[in-house]
């Protein structure tokens, strides 16, 4: 048995462990996400409410929880901001719960402003490494985003219904994939685990 194989047959173990084994139920979610996301491209305003109301949810857990935080802390200056910082949370949580499309809106004006200008940046860190190999995928990278947050403020307010949805299921997709390509990665470490162990066996027979 060569050492080289032994060598790749001992990192994959290293690198995937039982997911050697497991591999099927990583491919399995994977394509579960897939098909989610998928299913999510065709509801993005169901995607975009559900996903503002869950954030919601969570700004109403994180409220509460600084809040009984809050009375743990007493003779602490700053108690008083604390617990004001908890009351804010639990009320925009309650609204967002209440208006999760009217939020959506909110959020998707700030998520406009965030990606245009990154885009900026890009572009200025782009052109001055111009004399750099490589320089204009950058530039090309801050191009695509000055366009679409420009695409997103003109559609706005209705942009604010499926930009969210849209975003969370792509995201969705693109981790499917993720998995895909780990648990067929995963395998093919297995079968080469398989492979030495079968090769050191016939080796000392």
């Amino acid at each position: 048995m060569p050492e080289s194989e032994t060598l790749v047959a001992s990192a994959g173990l290293e690198r995937f462990g039982d997911l050697q084994k497991n591999w099927g139920w990583l491919l399995a979610l994977g394509l579960l996400f897939i098909i989610l996301g998928t299913i999510g491209l065709g509801m993005t305003v169901v995607l975009t409410a559900a996903s503002v109301w869950l954030f919601g949810v969570l700004m109403l857990v994180g409220g509460g929880f600084q809040f009984v935080d809050a009375f743990k802390c007493k003779g602490w200056q700053s108690m008083v901001w604390h617990v004001l910082i908890a009351v804010l949370y639990v009320i925009a949580g309650i609204v967002v719960m209440n208006q999760p499309l009217v939020a959506a809106s909110v959020l998707t004006l700030m998520l406009a402003g965030a990606i245009t200008a990154v885009g900026i940046i890009r572009v200025i860190m782009a052109f001055q490494h111009r004399h750099s190999k490589g320089w204009v995928w950058p530039l090309a990278g801050g191009i695509v985003s000055i366009i679409l947050g420009v695409m997103i403020f003109s559609r706005w307010p209705v942009s604010g219904l499926w930009v969210i949805g849209l975003f969370v299921a792509i995201e969705m997709i693109v981790n499917g994939w993720s998995y895909i390509f780990i648990a067929l990665a995963a395998k093919n470490a297995g079968k080469a685990e398989s492979a030495a162990t079968a090769g050191i066996a016939a080796g000392s027979a």
